[in-house]
């Protein structure tokens, strides 16, 4: 295939993908009320093969939301619960020992955990120890599991959105910044509007349920995670998706004085792959063939937020992240 016949086909694609992305967001809001930025945002790091971590405080729908968007994209679902007494194996499987009757013998089989699914909701993922924490990371970035030496590669398409509760932080284990780093996205559920809550009780306390229509496959999931890695980017984009990156780190020379001020540590590399990922992907949502300026803009807060490690001065005056990253932005050419 010529470079012309990819480029058409892929402008094809994009087009597709923006009538199915507008047909998923009708059928996931006959369930979903609202949402409409978290809906896209988690979409958006599906295609672009990463992960999020999801906070909310218990009963917005955050397992609801999930399980509908699998239902919808048609693959397959688990939600794993974390515990305090939660063991790496109950996540990624174990070994059993089982009669072979053929041979009278004795044998050894996997039993696959609940990771070995597409979409992964991992519920309240600072319950649990660094140890079980650490089975379901190495699964996330290695797309695989390793149980006695033997290797089990996880079917793609591969996404887990973990939650955290920002309320009880007593008995919890709070994932470090390393291991925040290997999350896409960081997004904080909010309360609904008055208008949307009422609509949700209203449908949440009737006996009507909606019947769901598969809109794309998991198939089609891996095609356009291909698509997006082949979306051109101006080297302007790159360019201010690396300088803002940059300036987020109080050792840099051109860091403004409020970073110098307010921060002990900013973001890595891997903030800027997955600002121009997360750009790429909003804009072939968009039905757009290449992102623009805006686009990183728009990711800048999930991709960021969780990748700032605010100091004394900071937490003493009330300054959250979100706000660096605002002023950040606002002060960005």
């Amino acid at each position: 295939m010529t470079a012309e016949q990819q480029s058409r086909n892929d402008m094809q694609a994009v087009e597709a993908l923006h009538e199915r992305y507008t047909a998923l967001r009708s059928e996931v809001g006959k369930i979903i009320i609202g949402q409409h930025e978290i809906i896209e945002q988690i979409f958006t790091a599906l295609l672009a093969q990463g992960h999020c971590l999801l906070v909310g405080v218990p009963g917005l729908a955050k397992t609801l939301l999930i399980k509908t968007l699998a239902e919808v994209i048609d693959l397959k679902f688990s939600r794993i619960q974390f515990t305090p007494d939660l063991m790496p194996s109950d996540i990624t499987g174990t070994e059993i020992i089982e009669d072979d009757r053929s041979t009278g013998t004795k044998a050894f089989r996997f039993v696959k955990g609940p990771v070995f699914a597409n979409i992964i909701l991992a519920d309240e993922i600072n319950r649990t120890p660094p140890k079980t924490q650490a089975a379901l990371l190495e699964a996330m970035q290695e797309h695989s599991v390793t149980a006695a030496g033997t290797g089990y590669v996880l079917e793609e398409p591969f996404f887990v959105l973990a939650t955290q509760n920002p309320i009880e932080q007593e008995g919890t284990y709070p994932l470090p910044e390393a291991q925040l780093d290997r999350f896409m996205f960081n997004l904080w559920l909010d309360y609904p509007s008055r208008e949307e809550e009422e609509l949700i009780v209203k449908n949440t306390t009737s006996p009507l349920t909606a019947t769901l229509d598969h809109v794309i496959s998991g198939e089609d999931i891996v095609g356009y995670q291909q698509l997006v890695r082949r979306v051109p980017v101006a080297d302007n984009v790159i360019s201010f998706a690396v300088d803002l990156v940059m300036r987020t780190r109080p050792t840099e020379e051109k860091s403004p004085q409020f970073i110098k001020d307010w921060l002990r540590w900013g973001a890595g590399p891997r903030a800027s792959q997955y600002l121009i990922l997360g750009a790429k992907t909003r804009a072939i949502l968009m039905g757009r063939p290449m992102p623009d300026i805006d686009d990183v803009r728009a990711v800048a807060r999930p991709v960021l937020r969780h990748r700032l490690v605010t100091n004394f001065n900071a937490e003493a005056e009330g300054v959250s992240a979100v706000e660096i990253i605002d002023r950040l932005l606002a002060e960005a050419d």
